[in-house]
């Protein structure tokens, strides 16, 4: 069951949300992405991996670094990695390292001199965090191909022989940084998501009532649905009512009207009635009417005529707003330069 603060992340714009997850696994303790390469066995032995969160660390580095929008090809990025030092160790130490096997603790081990080489190790854990996470969030476009036969480097370990692939990983050969990766790793300071066509979006999914109600006698996409849910309350399983406070809710968490007018324009079956577009009309003229401007900060005059000298004062004027009888309202910018101007007048801010 999700908790309030995943339910409150589902009615979000899915890129106000997705760059906070990508960074919060990346400081996550949880899970070991290389325990997903099952052919590595060995795995669970006492003091054989190192900690996964400073390795994940590592592959964010090295997608930071990636030139947003150009393809690099897997064997690429482990060079660039390995040049920049970027090293996702998995073993503790050369010991842990006879731990680890293919096949047999004994002859299969990883131990033997040329038998642990960097993509073996340290590109496979690379290749799950990427295909696993990045991938997935969306941060990456991949091409992938059939894992059978895509890599050869673990051929000449004992036991090699047997697997027609190490990983289900092996099958990604290439990816490259999309418009929200680089978002999502800094960057770039802010994403605008590209807009959906209007063939995407199939008419007559809903049928949109006068009375603000939406119904999807045939059921909806889980997309469709988490948009329906940001912006009205559901009333059955298939039934979603729009409201003034439902709208305003959506508004607050960063959606857009134009979001829903898109949607119902394409996806109902008879045009929006007057009453909704009405509604939607009324509530996107309260948008922008009440602004957050930033912090200020909030400076209490002993008595009203210390209030009064300040504000009279040339070089203090124009650095604050009087508020009531006794404060001032600077903002944080302002606020060293009043602070001296204060001082020059023989009033120290404490």
């Amino acid at each position: 069951m999700l908790t309030t603060r995943g339910r409150a992340a589902l009615t979000r714009p899915p890129h106000l949300t997705l760059p906070q997850l990508w960074q919060r696994w990346l400081n996550s303790s949880l899970l070991d992405e290389f325990s997903r390469v099952e052919e590595i066995k060995g795995q669970r032995s006492a003091n054989v991996l190192t900690a996964a969160k400073p390795r994940r660390k590592l592959v964010g580095q090295a997608l930071a670094g990636l030139t947003p929008g150009e393809w690099m090809s897997i064997d690429g990025l482990f060079t660039d990695m390995r040049a920049a030092g970027l090293d996702p160790v998995v073993h503790r130490s050369e010991r842990a390292l006879w731990k680890l096997y293919l096949e047999d603790p004994q002859y299969g081990s990883l131990g033997y001199d040329g038998h642990h080489g960097w993509s073996l190790l340290q590109g496979r854990y690379t290749l799950a965090v990427l295909f696993e996470y990045a991938a997935t969030l969306g941060l990456i476009d991949i091409e992938y191909v059939p894992p059978a036969g895509a890599r050869d480097d673990y051929r000449d370990n004992w036991g090699g022989d047997y697997l027609d692939h190490l990983s289900r990983y092996d099958g990604l050969s290439a990816l490259r940084l999309n418009p929200l990766g680089a978002h999502a790793v800094g960057l770039t300071g802010d994403y605008a998501p590209a807009q959906v066509p209007a063939s995407a979006v199939p008419t007559g999914r809903v049928t949109v009532l006068a009375n603000f109600d939406i119904v999807a006698l045939d059921g909806l996409p889980s997309a469709d649905t988490l948009l329906l849910d940001a912006f009205s309350d559901r009333k059955a399983d298939r039934v979603w009512t729009l409201t003034t406070a439902s709208l305003l809710h959506a508004l607050d968490r960063g959606h857009t009207l134009d979001e829903l007018r898109g949607y119902l324009d394409q996806a109902a079956s008879h045009p929006v009635p007057q009453t909704v577009t009405t509604l939607l009309d009324d509530t996107g003229r309260r948008t922008g009417r009440l602004r957050d401007a930033g912090q200020t900060h909030l400076i209490e005059c002993a008595d009203e005529t210390l209030a009064a000298l300040i504000i009279s004062d040339r070089r203090l004027r124009v650095l604050c707003t009087r508020i009531g009888e006794r404060h001032l309202a600077v903002s944080p910018d302002r606020l060293p330069a009043l602070r001296k101007a204060a001082l020059a007048l023989g009033y120290p801010l404490a």
